[in-house]
């Protein structure tokens, strides 16, 4: 089975997961799912997550976060698709709720959240919202 976009399969099993309270959500990695749980976990969505090989494939396992019983993410939202991408300059990146949800931006320097690359001075591919 061929996936058409991983990300949003990604952002779909996180969202799906947590709709149904799991721990943690199961995926197959790549770099770039890896560089986008890294961003959640260092931003404080996540728990934490891990990559490990099981039966000759590479899976992406993802500690889900949770506070007062309710998903510290609520909401997760693909912004660029495969047929319609969407690239903005440093000075159009979003501010997601003011500044307290975050954008995930793939950049010539790596993905990143919106504030890393405002302060870089860089534009990008606004992968994801976060809020």
């Amino acid at each position: 089975m061929s996936l058409q976009d991983p990300v949003a399969d990604m952002l779909c099993r996180i969202n799906n997961g947590q709709v149904r309270g799991r721990p943690s959500v199961m995926m197959p990695a790549s770099t770039l799912k890896e560089a986008i749980a890294r961003i959640l976990r260092d931003e404080g969505y996540i728990s934490g997550f891990e990559s490990q090989d099981i039966d000759g494939k590479q899976m992406l396992t993802i500690e889900l976060k949770y506070f007062e019983g309710r998903p510290v993410i609520e909401k997760l939202q693909r912004v660029s698709k495969p047929g319609r991408r969407s690239y903005q300059g440093k000075d159009q990146l979003p501010k997601i709720l003011g500044g307290l949800g975050i954008a995930i931006i793939s950049t010539s320097r790596g993905v990143m959240t919106d504030k890393s690359a405002r302060s870089l001075g860089i534009g990008g591919e606004i992968l994801c919202i976060v809020a």
